[in-house]
């Protein structure tokens, strides 16, 4: 609780990463911890048996599903920019979405928001054209789900004035630079992993407190979701220390849609 208003946070988690016998993460211990799963859908990591079982198991757990939309490029798990034409890549975003959709309607729920994964996340934060391709996916497919993305991003800011809810998420795991963006992950010091002290970090965000950025000063982050790589090592540690603290300090967890 905070001056009298009870507090409440988004935890989600890229999940369902792996591709045919290529396993990463833990999916079924972190679908225990969190409130949102960002299922990956084909493109950069994830595959059609995965999808099934992810949206199966979120479901059973009462998890909600969203898209973790990302370039073609598993060779590189999505991490590297492709100059694709904006048509070509509004696409492949409405491709993505259908497919997930199809498997979550299966387990008996939907896709109830989007979630750009990697260089495509990193990219439509600036990017014009991509950033408009994107919004333009979600016009197209259903213009009812909700978008997360990076507080002042070009990608929420298009999203907004089409008529996209836009969620604000900030990264558990990752480092940000005064500007309040993320640290590149080719930069030491990009990925955090002290599970004490990024459990600290996300009840500060939640609270509206400031957190130490790169160069050791402040930053403020107001996020309505925090987001645990599944990727990261011990990220189910990670992921149960941060949920722990969150409910200590009072913070109700619960999915933002």
């Amino acid at each position: 609780m905070v001056a009298g208003r009870r507090l409440t946070m988004d935890l989600n988690a890229d999940l369902g990463e792996g591709f045919g016998r290529w396993t990463l993460g833990d999916d079924d211990a972190l679908l225990g911890l969190v409130t949102s799963a960002n299922v990956a859908c084909g493109f950069h990591a994830g595959d059609a048996v995965t999808m099934r079982r992810v949206c199966d198991r979120a479901v059973g757990r009462g998890v909600t599903i969203g898209a973790q939309v990302g370039y073609r490029d598993l060779p590189g798990f999505g991490r590297r920019f492709i100059d694709i034409e904006p048509e070509a890549l509004t696409q492949d975003v409405i491709y993505q979405l259908g497919a997930l959709q199809a498997f979550a309607q299966v387990a008996g729920a939907r896709v109830r928001y989007v979630k750009p994964h990697g260089a495509l996340y990193n990219a439509i934060g600036s990017h014009e054209e991509q950033a408009a391709a994107v919004v333009q996916a979600v016009l197209d497919h259903d213009p009812t789900l909700a978008v997360l993305g990076l507080p002042g991003s070009l990608w929420l800011r298009r999203a907004q004035e089409a008529g996209l809810r836009v969620v604000r998420e900030a990264f558990a795991d990752r480092a940000y630079t005064p500007q309040a963006t993320l640290v590149s992950r080719r930069l030491p010091g990009a990925v955090l992993h002290d599970a004490a002290e990024i459990a600290r970090r996300c009840v500060a965000m939640a609270t509206g407190q400031p957190i130490a950025d790169v160069d050791g000063g402040a930053v403020t982050l107001v996020p309505e979701s925090i987001c645990v790589h599944g990727d990261t090592a011990g990220a189910v540690e990670i992921a149960r220390r941060v949920r722990e603290a969150l409910t200590a300090a009072g913070v109700h967890l619960a999915a933002f849609t």
